[in-house]
C-alpha cells in the first residue's frame, strides 16, 4: 500500500467516524437490524454444535457395535419424511415379529438382540390412574442398552414366553404411582388385568427426547397378546462380534429380511437396518441440514440490515452533496470519494457485527447456565465458528449495500454538486 493510498483511507476513516458521530441517533437504530442477525448467528451456531453433541452422546450410550432395525412403509425412502409421517397418521407395517430375529441371530456375527414395541394405557396403582407408555421388550433389552435395575430383577425369557403378568418400572412411573411408598411386589392393574412390579429400573434420562424414566418395562409377548392384541414389533436390535463386520452383517440382515418377507424389489423394503456408524452419519446430515436453514432464517435480519444501511447512506450522501462536490474540486479523487462512503458503510456493519457477535456469545453462556441449573443435558457453549461467521457476514453485508451508495457519491460531477447547495 502506497503513500498515498494509506493516506486516502486514513482520512477517509475519520471522516467515517465524524459522520457516524455526529448522528448518534440514526446510528444507532441503523445497527440495531445488523446486532440482531449478529447474535442470532452466534445463538443458532452454539445451539447446532450443542444438539449435535447432546444427540450423539445418547446415541453413544448405546455402544457402537449394535445395528437397529425398523419397520417403514414400502413406498417411502430411508429415514425420510415421508415414512414418519405415514407411520404417524396410522398407517400400519405388521410384517416385523420376533421370528425375524431368530432368523438374524443364527448370523454368525450376531451376538444378541431383542424386539420391542410401544404402546399407550391407563395405568392404576390403588387411586392412583395415570396414562403411560408401555415398552414391550423381549429380555435382552438389559444387556444390549447397557441398562441397571435399582431394585429387584428384569424378566427372563421364560417370563416372557409364557406372558407372565410382570413389569419393571422407570423411576418417573413408580413415584407417579406409588409416591414414596415401596413398589416391590406390589400390584398395578392394566385393562383390568393385574401385574406384579419385579423390578424398578435405575434412572435412564432421555434417549434423543424420549423419557425413558417414564416407561412401564413389560414382556413383549405379554403386551402383544395380552393388551394390544397383535403379533408384530415396531423395531429390533442386535449387537455384533465384530465391528468392522458390522456393514456386511447388516446387508446380510437385508437379505433375511428380504427373504422373509417376499420381496423382490429393494426399493419396497417394509423395513430399515441402520447400523450404528451410518446412524451418527444421517445425525450429522439432519442436524446440519437444520443448522443450515436456521442460520438462513436468521440471516434475514442481516439482510434486512444491510436495506437500512444502503437508505442510511443514499440520505448520507444527499446531504454530503455539496461535501463532496467541494472535495472533488480541491483535487479528491473518484476512489477517494467511494472509500469515505464504503469504509462508513463498513464501519456501520463491522461495529453492529462485533456487537452482535458479543451479546450473541453472552446469551450462549446464560443459556448454558440456565440448562445446567435446571439439570439438562444441554452443553451449549461459545463457538469461534460462530462469532466469525456473525461478524464476516456482517461485513459482506457493509460491502454489499454500501457499494452502489459509494460509487454514486464517487461519480457526482463537482459542478452538479456544488449546484447542490
Amino acid at each position: 500500500m502506497n503513500k498515498h493510498t494509506w493516506f486516502t483511507l486514513r482520512i477517509s476513516l475519520k471522516q467515517a467516524y465524524t459522520s457516524l458521530v455526529s448522528r448518534k441517533m440514526r446510528t444507532t437504530f441503523t445497527l440495531l437490524g445488523i446486532v440482531i442477525g449478529s447474535a442470532a448467528v452466534v445463538l443458532v451456531m452454539a445451539a447446532g454444535d450443542a444438539l449435535k453433541a447432546y444427540l450423539v452422546g445418547q446415541l453413544a450410550a448405546f455402544g457402537t457395535d449394535y445395528i437397529h432395525v425398523d419397520i417403514k412403509v414400502p413406498v417411502a425412502k430411508k429415514a425420510s419424511l415421508g415414512n414418519a409421517v405415514s407411520l404417524v397418521s396410522g398407517v400400519s407395517v405388521t410384517t416385523l415379529n420376533d421370528k425375524d430375529l431368530q432368523a438374524i441371530r443364527r448370523i454368525p456375527n450376531v451376538k444378541d438382540g431383542y424386539v420391542a414395541i410401544m404402546g399407550q394405557e391407563l395405568v392404576s396403582a390403588g387411586s392412583e390412574i395415570k396414562k403411560t407408555t408401555l415398552y414391550g421388550v423381549s429380555d435382552g433389552m438389559l444387556s444390549i442398552e447397557r441398562t441397571q435395575l435399582l431394585e429387584g430383577r428384569f424378566f427372563s425369557a421364560e417370563e416372557n414366553s409364557g406372558l407372565a403378568p410382570v413389569v419393571v418400572l422407570g423411576t418417573k412411573v413408580k413415584e407417579k404411582l406409588f409416591g414414596n411408598s415401596p413398589a416391590m411386589e406390589k400390584e398395578i392393574r392394566i385393562r383390568g388385568r393385574t401385574f406384579r412390579v419385579i423390578g424398578l429400573m435405575a434412572a435412564r434420562g432421555s434417549a434423543g427426547f424420549f423419557d425413558m424414566d417414564s416407561l412401564i418395562y413389560i414382556p413383549v409377548k405379554t403386551l402383544q397378546k395380552t393388551i394390544l392384541g397383535i403379533d408384530h414389533v415396531t423395531f429390533l436390535m442386535v449387537t455384533t462380534w465384530d465391528l468392522s463386520r458390522a456393514e456386511d452383517t447388516a446387508e446380510e440382515i437385508r437379505a433375511i429380511l428380504r427373504a422373509r418377507h417376499h420381496i423382490t424389489n429393494p426399493n419396497r423394503d417394509d423395513f430399515n437396518v441402520t447400523t450404528a456408524a451410518e446412524a451418527q452419519r444421517m445425525l450429522g446430515t439432519v442436524v446440519g441440514g437444520i443448522t443450515l436453514l436456521l442460520l438462513a432464517l436468521v440471516s434475514i435480519a442481516l439482510v434486512v440490515g444491510g436495506v437500512g444501511i444502503m437508505n442510511v447512506m443514499y440520505v448520507s450522501v444527499a446531504e454530503r452533496t455539496f461535501e463532496i462536490g467541494l472535495r472533488k474540486a480541491i483535487g479528491a479523487h473518484e476512489t477517494d470519494i467511494l472509500y469515505q462512503f464504503l469504509l462508513e458503510a463498513l464501519a456501520l456493519t463491522g461495529i453492529g457485527g462485533l456487537i452482535g457477535a458479543i451479546i450473541g456469545t453472552i446469551i450462549t453462556y446464560a443459556l448454558g447456565a440456565l440448562a445446567a441449573l435446571r439439570g439438562f443435558v444441554w452443553n451449549i457453549s461459545f463457538t469461534w465458528q460462530g462469532f466469525a461467521l456473525a461478524f464476516g457476514f456482517s461485513m459482506v453485508v457493509g460491502v454489499v449495500f454500501g457499494l452502489y451508495p459509494a460509487r454514486r457519491a464517487g461519480k457526482l460531477q463537482p459542478v452538479d454538486a456544488l449546484r447542490n447547495d
